[in-house]
């Protein structure tokens, strides 16, 4: 069989009705809950990104539907069963990545504790710019990305290139934010993560053949960075907005240089059966 890559809309809840294997990483984006505020940094407030046009229809609304919707304690309840249970060998142990503002750092790790993730440690991502535009003449702008990485007891499994010869590399806990090529992953999302930093972070923390599993996927750019290293990878989107760009977009078959056949495919079948 080959790789699966398999993107369902529906809440991560239901994850029993599709068979998902339990994962060795789970790695999401939550919701910032900025309501309102969302693009109140940003250009994209206003028509073509200059306020001399007026204000955009971005202008107070919010990312998403279920920004305000959005339960931590139930998204860690439910991870805690999407993930693989803690294993008796050594180096082997699963780990979630949770994307998060700098603010709720603190939030993350109580909750992950409350649900079984008794250890953490957090993660920074350093940008060359920055999206809060409307405030660079009047502040210091936000330049970073950030996220936290759960685990229960065990350090998970970690790959830093070490082998029998080698010593492997010591891997700080700062990465550089590197944008991907618009043309070969078009913008299917208003918070999208970069496939590059998503592929560093997933080599580090699984091996070929491991499951990923991304309950808030977005525009799928986590399944995506998966299964072109060879990860299998299973997402939930409740928005069909964002799941439908998704698969039309990064998930789309005829835009991966992959010889498999994408389990996607059928699921885009099934879609327009409905």
């Amino acid at each position: 069989m080959g790789i699966k890559m398999e993107l369902h809309h529906d809440h991560f809840q239901n994850f029993k009705r599709y068979n998902i294997p339990r994962a060795q990483l789970v790695i999401a984006d939550i919701p910032y809950n900025l309501g309102k505020d969302a693009y109140a940094s940003s250009n994209q407030w206003y028509v073509d990104g200059d306020n001399k046009n007026g204000e955009s229809e971005l202008a107070n609304t919010s990312f998403f539907k279920t920004d305000e919707d959005f339960n931590i304690a139930e998204y860690m309840h439910f991870c805690s069963k999407l993930l693989k249970k803690e294993p008796k060998e050594r180096n082997q142990a699963p780990a979630m990545i949770v994307f998060c503002s700098f603010q709720q750092i603190p939030m993350v790790q109580q909750y992950g504790e409350r649900y079984g993730f008794k250890k953490s440690y957090p993660l920074h991502f350093i940008k060359n710019t920055s999206s809060q535009v409307l405030k660079a003449n009047m502040k210091i702008v936000g330049a970073t990305e950030h996220a936290v990485v759960l685990y229960r007891d065990k350090l998970p499994k970690f790959r830093n290139g070490k082998t029998e010869t080698t010593k492997g590399q010591m891997i700080k806990n700062w990465f550089e934010w590197k944008r991907d090529s618009a043309k070969e992953y078009p913008k299917a999302h208003p918070t999208q993560k970069p496939v590059s930093i998503l592929k560093e972070l997933i080599e580090i923390f699984t091996d070929e053949g491991d499951v990923v599993v991304d309950p808030c996927a977005g525009s799928g750019t986590t399944l995506r960075a998966a299964y072109e290293l060879n990860r299998n990878s299973f997402g939930f989107e409740i928005e069909r907005e964002f799941y439908n760009a998704a698969l039309e977009t990064i998930m789309n078959p005829n835009k991966i240089n992959k010889t498999e056949q994408l389990s996607l495919e059928n699921l885009l079948a099934a879609e327009q059966a409905k």
